[in-house]
């Protein structure tokens, strides 16, 4: 496996492009986006699990009924969610984009992210989608368009072999604010011109996605509109489909994107990766590395370069998995490494050098529970000022 540029254009038969509609008021760059492939794709598709789902979700999965699609029209600014024309809207949206294209609605799928509970002007995504550009270089311009609150583009690409042909995978994700399990306010698009079946696509999609985008948490916020979709035409014509390699290629995408939004948290400047080792379970070591990494307490600490160790050791205790604390050693890490804590009590430990470890873009919290041979990482980044400031008026 070779990382390459180009995100979802990377892979042979996909195109992309993006406009600006003016859908969200006093923005100027581009809010609307489309990705599409030269053919039909096998389609998988993941979703939020809130109950409350906002129609595109609900459109795009009747469009996935036959597990096929074509083409995906993504805006941002709005997330035609809880409005009394969403569904409406929704449809009209895929409607615009299928006459552009030439193409069966049902072929297109569609997605939205921004404010909840307001009416999508739809009028302006019916004047200006015929006027997007699609090209195989337009990755970037898509992956702007998507973005709210993400201050940076987000986007991953991989060459790799399936028997002796060469096949290609890419994505574009955004989601900064609204992040926790059960998909987190994230969209991500992926896709590969590997030829695969659509019930091993969505295997592979779902099992990844709980090692993934399921172990990032910014703020606890689980949104209406999460979606991630995985976009497979074949083009690459592989007569040799190889699960395990597959499977290892969209792991490490989607990990990829997983943490490049936990990095982009709302505010945020550092990307704070928690390790727990030494559990008897798997999920349990889940359970307690996303109590660490969902922890304002811990998030604001890491802010403030501060060592607090007790209030991990909290946070693994209030998870609900049964341990002994008297066996859990924590430490932080980045250009160095530190114990702070040794058999659940605390040591004499060097602050500064502590405080310099914590000063990092990137540290890890790494928890030894002495109890089993599992372990589980999981991803988020530190609370500051500013996802105050930014959440206080994103209505308005």
């Amino acid at each position: 496996m070779k990382v390459i540029e180009n995100g979802v254009c990377a892979a042979i038969g996909f195109k992309a492009g993006s406009i600006h509609c003016g859908i969200r008021k006093n923005q100027t760059k581009d809010d609307l986006a489309l990705i599409v492939s030269d053919t039909i794709c096998q389609t998988a598709a993941v979703y939020t699990k809130n109950k409350v789902k906002a129609a595109p979700i609900l459109v795009t999965k009747k469009h996935l009924i036959n597990g096929m699609s074509q083409a995906i029209i993504v805006n941002s600014g709005n997330a035609n969610a809880c409005n009394p024309k969403e569904i409406e809207n929704a449809e009209l949206e895929a409607q615009c984009a299928a006459d552009y294209l030439n193409m069966d609605v049902e072929n297109v799928l569609v997605a939205s992210t921004g404010v909840i509970g307001q009416v999508l002007p739809i009028e302006k995504i019916q004047d200006k989608v015929s006027d997007i550009n699609l090209s195989s270089e337009n990755n970037s311009n898509a992956a702007k368009a998507i973005m709210t609150t993400d201050t940076k583009e987000k986007t991953v690409a991989v060459e790799f072999k399936m028997g002796s042909v060469t096949c290609h995978m890419g994505g574009i994700c955004k989601g900064s604010g609204m992040i926790h399990p059960n998909m987190g306010t994230m969209l991500a698009f992926i896709t590969t011109d590997c030829k695969v079946e659509q019930n091993v696509l969505q295997s592979c999609l779902l099992d990844n996605t709980n090692k993934t985008f399921n172990r990032v948490s910014v703020d606890g916020d689980t949104s209406t509109n999460d979606m991630c979709i995985v976009m497979a035409n074949g083009m690459a014509q592989n007569e040799v489909f190889e699960k395990e390699v597959f499977d290892q290629v969209l792991h490490f995408v989607m990990e990829e994107l997983a943490k490049k939004i936990a990095a982009d948290g709302e505010g945020a400047g550092k990307l704070m990766t928690v390790t727990v080792n030494g559990v008897d379970a798997l999920e349990n070591a889940q359970t307690l590395a996303m109590s660490v990494c969902s922890s304002s307490l811990v998030k604001a600490a890491m802010f403030g370069a501060d060592a607090n160790w007790g209030r991990v050791i909290c946070a693994l205790g209030y998870s609900g998995v049964e341990f002994d604390p008297e066996l859990v050693d924590i430490s932080f890490k980045s250009n160095d490494e530190i114990l702070c804590c040794e058999s659940g009590k605390g040591l004499d430990f060097d602050e500064e050098k502590a405080k310099s470890i914590l000063l990092q873009e990137e540290i890890e919290i790494i928890c030894d529970m002495h109890s089993g041979n599992e372990s589980c990482t999981c991803w988020g980044c530190d609370l500051t000022y500013d996802y105050v400031k930014i959440n206080g008026d994103y209505r308005t």
